[in-house]
């Protein structure tokens, strides 16, 4: 689905996390960034893979990795999400979808027959100069966090 690939510039961005805060990609100058795009807070598969970075978070961060989860739900559903589970990481939402476009991870999806628009589930690994150096487009939920250290 996304024509950004590794090498490539990331997308810069300003968006408000789930508290209102504004978040941009320079805040995470000179630090490695994970930008996981998902379809919907709180739905099952969703779930599974913020729960594996979250569990998961603390190796991470010793790795000098910071995580960012964007969706199109809006702050209240973001909220919601993030206390539910305790996740330790900024949910951003993304309502307009400006980051969403950005990455290119919108468009066609089937599920059960029909064809709709919404949100490939992605995941960006981002140097501390902005560029990608990891694009995983066919997330395992169960085992996303092994699947961003893989070589």
């Amino acid at each position: 689905m996304t024509t950004l690939k590794v090498g490539d510039k990331a997308p810069n961005f300003t968006a408000l996390n789930e508290k209102g805060e504004t978040i941009s990609l320079s805040d995470y100058k000179g630090k490695k960034l994970i930008v996981f795009f998902y379809p919907k807070a709180n739905t099952p598969t969703c779930t599974v893979e913020a729960c594996n970075l979250s569990d998961n978070y603390k190796k991470l961060q010793e790795l000098g990795y910071e995580i960012l989860g964007v969706s199109a739900d809006n702050q209240k559903a973001q909220t919601n999400f993030k206390n539910k589970f305790s996740f330790p990481y900024p949910l951003i939402a993304d309502v307009d979808k400006e980051m969403i476009l950005a990455f290119q991870v919108w468009g066609p999806k089937k599920f059960m027959g029909r064809t709709f628009d919404g949100i490939h589930r992605t995941t960006f690994v981002i140097d501390g100069q902005g560029i990608i150096t990891k694009v995983i487009d066919n997330v395992k939920a169960k085992d996303h966090a092994s699947q961003i250290l893989e070589a």
